[in-house]
């Protein structure tokens, strides 16, 4: 099945009350991982691909063939979206150019009204090439790519007029962060959340940073229009611990234990294993 964007999965989920996963990909290893997981449990996915990402995996051109190829070669039949996660404003056009299906455009970091006019010219030619696109108002705390948030709340009234241009989702901050949470982290604001929902209505809400929360706060999120979930550290802390308990164990000595395909092969299933608890914690699962 070819790349599909992400508007048809995300309106679904909206009003089936589940959110589709946006699980980062970091290499082959990764994305064959994830796209199995998805497969097995029939759950619609996200790929998505920083831009830190793209450079190390020699650009966005390199990966649309490694994806697409992988989609024919494995017999993905799910609906699969490629997705710019955090992209700039020269990000999402060289994306957009290189055949991803979706981008995110990240101008929190700019004055709304900045904001408002990259993010509608960039609605444009997405609208005319048929891709979806994400914004995001109010910055995501932690740190993305080198850009820092300290997980401000956006304000919901800039969220409509950011909802309004015609974006397909949006982030909105609320009090979440990228990367673990540290201890006296304050919980998600579900206030700002329920404002920014009845500002925008049946615009699908992105949640970032959605390692290390708490079950139940994913719930109550997806239960106030959250219908998109990022997952990043949760995959590579899984694929640490696999692959440091397999050489500390010198399973890297024995034979050829050190063939990459053998040596990587624990903390590919680690990876297999958390999308697919992710994927039943959203929802998703058997909704492809």
């Amino acid at each position: 099945m070819p790349l599909v964007n992400a508007k048809e999965m995300l309106t679904k989920a909206k009003a089936g009350h589940y959110a589709v996963g946006q699980f980062n990909i970091n290499n082959l290893e990764w994305t064959k991982a994830i796209l199995l997981t998805a497969q097995e449990m029939n759950s619609p996915v996200i790929l998505g691909v920083s831009e830190g990402a793209g450079k190390y995996m020699c650009g966005y051109k390199t990966i649309v063939g490694m994806v697409e190829g992988m989609l024919e070669n494995l017999g993905i039949t799910v609906p699969v979206a490629l997705h710019l996660d955090h992209g700039s404003y020269e990000g999402a056009k060289a994306c957009i150019e290189a055949g991803f299906s979706s981008i995110m455009f990240d101008g929190s970091h700019y004055p709304i009204d900045e904001n408002i006019a990259k993010t509608k010219e960039l609605v444009a030619v997405c609208e005319e090439k048929g891709l979806s696109i994400e914004a995001e108002v109010g910055s995501i705390g932690g740190e993305e790519d080198g850009v820092v948030g300290a997980g401000e709340c956006a304000d919901p009234d800039e969220c409509k007029m950011i909802a309004d241009l015609g974006v397909t989702m949006l982030a909105a901050g609320i009090g979440n962060i990228h990367g673990k949470y540290p201890e006296n982290w304050a919980g998600l604001s579900f206030e700002t959340l329920a404002a920014v929902q009845e500002k925008t209505g049946t615009m699908p809400l992105v949640l970032h940073g959605g390692t290390g929360i708490p079950a139940e706060m994913i719930q109550k999120a997806i239960s106030l229009g959250v219908s998109k979930i990022n997952v990043n550290t949760e995959c590579q802390l899984a694929f640490q611990e696999a692959t440091r308990k397999y050489i500390e164990e010198g399973k890297d000595l024995v034979g050829k234990g050190f063939d990459p395909r053998k040596l990587l092969a624990p903390g590919v299933e680690a990876i297999k294993a958390t999308v697919k608890e992710k994927i039943e914690l959203f929802g998703s699962a058997d909704k492809a």
